[in-house]
């Protein structure tokens, strides 16, 4: 754990331009820094950086925060990540507390790996250099295509063939053996002799999402047969291969940049591809692909294209990914690479328009990939196609999403001229199937039922359930008709927004206004709001906003200005907190028909007017809820019941008859 002293000394620090600067070419533009987002493809700069409020904010995709919230969010790393990235580029000392003695040592442990990982890249990068390294990896390198830059920029490497080098030179630099062998450098074997893992191959560093190198992967050059054309790193303490994919470091930006990640096979595909311009290109090298890598691209983009060989063991895991991909709730394209050809091979001989051009005019989603390539091996065959349709029912079942599931299977009808009902009835019978295998495998590890066995009724999937599936979440506190959220969440927007951008501002009423108060200090923006909530023995209904309404009154309740308050949010863990409070206090330069008026009065005079507004509407919509409540009662009441509830509906109708009079509504 951080100390709480060090990380205000690092947020404090922190400065937003030079910490921006690393990543994006600002320009200064009067009191700002404009440039060309980097979250989000676009020709014409509308990222603002601003140094007097210490933030960014993109007016095209929306993206805002602070120094350690760019950091989190261009390098895809944790608060605590991020944290310690801004001390590294401050010098500052960061000193953990609280660790336990088994805590230190772990961590030091996992250290000492990461760095023995590190001193390993270094020297093959240096052998590819040397004699044996130029003459056998350096060409085959350039023969494959592949430009000095390249090579230098992913850390390209050698293992020479004297398997006791790599040893040798870590000996000297006083890296201890325990660590070459748990990192799977060198193999110990059981009469206690060592020698390296990786010998006489070129060397394919394989980094982590942060960017250490953690594992590596090894070609022969040779052509015997019976030695192994690739060797990779076993999983250790820093390398779990499920969760790893080989290019991530380079690829993340661009793939959260253009919101589509490239998966293709080999490294030699990735590296290709990238050098030709295309690098929001990942690989699962050294395994198939496993629902934590697919988790691991979610993290930048919901939309992945698969490039494959078109090839039958291309296809085949082509045909795997669909399904992996889809069921985490993903959209899957496939791109297939024309047979004799693999995405590496295919991007040398084409310019980099070419390539784009074929991705665009190849992409086929699942449906139609699977189609084409089934009905291929069906023919006129009745039987053959009836599989073929249930086969593709069942890939469509995977998908988490009802609406998603309901457009293609209405897709799917109609290319194949069947009645929709059809394919409904097989989708919920595989849904109810699979839900089920979930539940029984829970139960089996003594587990809670998934979410998805608890959450969904299978069997009573239809197209009319979609509707249900995309209304907004009833937050917890809510009734269970789920009308609240669209009645109330604007209005309790709209309360946090005067809360976060005016909170500490006083409320100067008029002597003649029913808020003035004699002799009594005016009221704030923060506290006219809150009192009005605590009048009325309600909270904000809302999950996500109460939590910033909870946070922000903790710090106001310790005297924090209002700057600091706002900046102690968006710098604050809670990253949830920190994304609603960014929106929240950007300035809205739009200025629309009703609020022009009010743009031309000033603030102090529009706050008054504002404030006591919103809370009117919010009370007014609050009495629309409960006279919808009890409407709902009594479609169901029993005769003992039905005085009570129209009683309480005729005094909520004469309470809001009250609110609308004085918001100037007639009804």
């Amino acid at each position: 754990m951080i100390p709480q002293e060090t990380v205000r000394k690092i947020l404090d620090t922190a400065q937003i331009v030079d910490v921006v600067s690393d990543f994006v070419s600002l320009k200064r533009q009067g009191s700002t820094y404009a440039a060309c987002c980097p979250f989000h493809n676009e020709k014409t700069p509308s990222f603002i950086v601003s140094p007097a409020r210490g933030t960014y904010h993109c007016f095209g995709c929306g993206k805002h925060g602070t120094a350690v919230g760019f950091v989190m969010e261009h390098e895809a790393l944790s608060y605590v990540e991020a944290l310690r990235y801004l001390a590294r580029k401050y010098g500052i000392e960061v000193q953990e507390k609280e660790e336990t003695p088994e805590e230190r040592e772990a961590r030091q442990r996992s250290e000492s790996l990461y760095l023995t990982s590190e001193f390993a890249h270094g020297f093959f990068q240096e052998q590819l250099q040397g004699a044996e390294g130029k003459a056998v990896g350096l060409n085959y390198f350039h023969s494959r295509g592949l430009e000095d830059e390249t090579i230098r920029k992913y850390g390209l490497g050698w293992a020479p063939s004297d398997r006791q080098a790599l040893i040798a030179a870590a000996r000297e630099k006083g890296y201890k053996e325990e660590y070459l062998v748990d990192t799977g450098l060198v193999i110990k074997y059981d009469d206690g002799h060592t020698a390296g893992r990786f010998f006489d191959r070129v060397m394919f560093p394989i980094h982590s999402v942060s960017g250490r190198v953690i594992a590596f992967g090894g070609r022969t050059l040779r052509s015997d047969k019976t030695v192994a054309k690739y060797v990779n790193s076993p999983e250790t303490e820093i390398y779990d291969k499920s969760r790893s994919l080989y290019g991530i470091w380079f690829a993340k930006s661009e793939i959260a940049k253009k919101d589509r990640c490239y998966l293709v096979e080999g490294y030699l595909d990735v590296l290709s591809m990238h050098q030709l311009g295309i690098t929001n290109v990942v690989a699962s090298s050294g395994t198939s692909l496993t629902v934590q890598q697919i988790r691991l691209i979610r993290k930048f983009t919901q939309n992945v294209t698969i490039m494959y060989d078109g090839d039958s063991a291309g296809i085949h895991a082509a045909l795997r990914g669909i399904g992996l991909i889809l069921k985490e709730g993903m959209n899957v394209k496939v791109v297939l690479i024309p047979d004799g050809d693999d995405p590496d091979s295919y991007s040398r001989k084409h310019t980099l328009e070419e390539v784009q051009a074929f991705i665009a005019g190849a992409e086929q989603d699942f449906i139609a990939f699977k189609t084409d390539l089934l009905l291929g091996e069906a023919g006129d065959d009745p039987l053959k196609r009836a599989d073929l349709i249930n086969d593709i029912a069942d890939t469509i079942a995977l998908i988490p999403d009802a609406v998603k599931r309901t457009t293609y299977a209405q897709a799917s009808a109609m290319r194949f001229d069947i009645d929709v009902q059809i394919l409904f009835t097989r989708i919920a019978r595989t849904r109810e199937k699979m839900l089920e295998d979930e539940r029984k495998e829970a139960a089996r590890k003594g587990n809670a039922a998934p979410a998805a066995a608890a959450d969904e009724q299978a069997g009573s999937f239809a197209p009319e359930d979609a509707a249900a599936e995309v209304e907004p979440p009833v937050p917890e506190t809510a009734p269970a008709q789920g009308y609240e959220v669209p009645l109330l969440a604007p209005c309790e927007t709209e309360l946090i927004s005067l809360i976060i951008r005016y909170g500490s501002e006083p409320l100067m009423f008029e002597t003649d206004s029913p808020y003035y108060v004699e002799g009594e200090e005016p009221w704030t923006v923060a506290d006219f709001i809150r009192d009005a909530f605590e009048a009325d023995s309600h909270s904000m209904r809302n999950a996500r906003l109460r939590k910033v309404y909870d946070a922000y009154f903790q710090l106001y309740d310790e005297s924090m200005s209002q700057e600091d308050i706002v900046r102690t949010l968006m710098d604050g863990e809670d990253r949830e907190v920190a994304d609603i409070v960014g929106q929240l206090s950007e300035e809205r330069y739009q200025l629309t028909v009703s609020h022009f008026a009010a743009s031309m009065t000033a603030q102090s005079s529009r706050l008054v007017m504002t404030v006591p507004h919103a809370i009117l509407v919010y009370q007014s919509k609050r009495v629309q809820l409960r006279e919808q409540e009890i409407h709902d009662k009594l479609r169901s009441a029993g005769p003992d019941e039905i005085g009570d509830l129209l009683k309480e509906l005729q005094e909520m109708t004469q309470i809001r008859n009250k609110i609308d009079k004085s918001l100037g509504r007639v009804r």
